[in-house]
């Protein structure tokens, strides 16, 4: 069988479902099988079907082992029979029967045609979940191809892959418009009735990772290592950080000359606030890190094992310390695994006014 238009249509296929042309050719030969195996037995493995591309041909045959004595009549023939057609053949060779292309013109009626549709979208779910599962957990730059008016959920191209970013999953200050392009960090792979489906987020701490690893070679070379993240997406962020070199300043590495590194990654994500502070081994040094811009004066460790602490604020520094409704301190305490309580250097005196 030789047909042009045959293999420039799956040609075509390939580059419209981003499917390689020899899945698809995989994909075209198992529905052949399965159309006709009946025919033979009900046995897909007499059957062989040869497709060269170079040659623009495509031919199935019937394939069974020479034999001294036939125990199998479906997969065997002998030595005898098969040199009534040729000559030279020994025993253990395979004897090939090409199958009349009258026979495999049933590939063409409707069963035939649903095999290869259903294949082919197996090869492309196979396709898509291994290009998916190769970024899991990994960021992406994603294409906005249409943002629903009502819910404000946007659906994204990804490679050839369409998503969906719901709302939730969109930073509070995100207003994303057709035909821009945003960073995305893919947080799972899961199966849905259509095949893998990406679960696709802004809001998560791996996004904020993976825009680090991006700015900050130190990071990707192991010079500097991400210790925590905690975030509240589009309003602040903390990062925990350590230097592996003693030559190297771990936060200064992160924030770049004149903030050239950290102003991008605060770009990306809408103007949210990155604090970088220093990780420490010493509980009382990372809290007291970790509640930067506030100075600190002391932390006393309470309770080791309920992993709690007091720290010790100037009075004009609280404010600062605790945050905007709490804010600060509630990264601080997620950034440190530390319960942190709060207090001023010198309780303000209680003045009574009598009358």
């Amino acid at each position: 069988m030789k047909n042009t238009e045959f293999f420039e249509a799956v040609e075509a296929m390939a580059h419209e479902k981003g499917v390689p042309v020899d899945v698809l050719f995989g994909a075209i030969s198992k529905s052949i099988v399965t159309s006709i195996k009946k025919d033979y037995g009900d046995r897909e493995d007499v059957i062989f079907v040869d497709i060269n591309p170079e040659k623009q041909s495509l031919k199935t045959f019937y394939r069974r082992t020479v034999v001294d004595e036939v125990t199998d009549p479906i997969a065997e023939i002998s030595l005898e029979e098969a040199r009534n057609f040729k000559k030279r053949i020994k025993l253990g060779d395979n004897f090939d029967k090409e199958i009349n292309t009258k026979v495999i013109s049933r590939i063409n009626a409707v069963k035939g045609k649903h095999l290869i549709r259903q294949n082919v979208n197996d090869a492309e779910t196979e396709r898509k979940r291994a290009e998916l599962l190769d970024k899991n957990q990994e960021l992406a730059t994603a294409k906005i191809i249409r943002v629903d008016p009502d819910t404000k959920d946007a659906f994204i191209e990804i490679g050839k892959a369409v998503e969906r970013l719901p709302r939730s999953e969109q930073i509070p200050t995100d207003d994303l418009v057709e035909g821009d392009y945003v960073k995305v960090y893919i947080s799972d792979i899961r199966e849905g009735t259509k095949g893998p489906r990406a679960m696709v987020s802004r809001t998560h701490i791996g996004l904020v990772r993976r825009l680090l690893e991006i700015e900050v070679p130190e990071i990707v070379d192991g010079t500097v290592e991400i210790r925590s993240i905690a975030r509240e997406p589009g309003s602040r962020s903390k990062i925990a950080v350590m230097s592996t070199d003693e030559n190297v300043d771990a936060v200064g590495a992160c924030i770049g000359q004149k903030g050239s590194r950290i102003n991008r990654i605060v770009d990306e994500l809408g103007g949210e606030k990155l604090d970088v502070v220093t990780y420490s081994d010493d509980p009382a040094d990372f809290v007291a890190a970790a509640l930067a811009p506030a100075d600190v004066i002391a932390v006393e460790i309470l309770s080791e094992d309920e992993k709690s602490c007091r720290v010790t604020v100037p009075n004009d520094q609280l404010s600062l310390a605790i945050g905007n409704k709490g804010q600060n301190a509630r990264l601080a305490n997620r950034l440190t695994g530390w319960k942190i309580d709060i207090k001023p250097e010198f309780e303000e005196p209680v003045i009574n006014f009598d009358d």
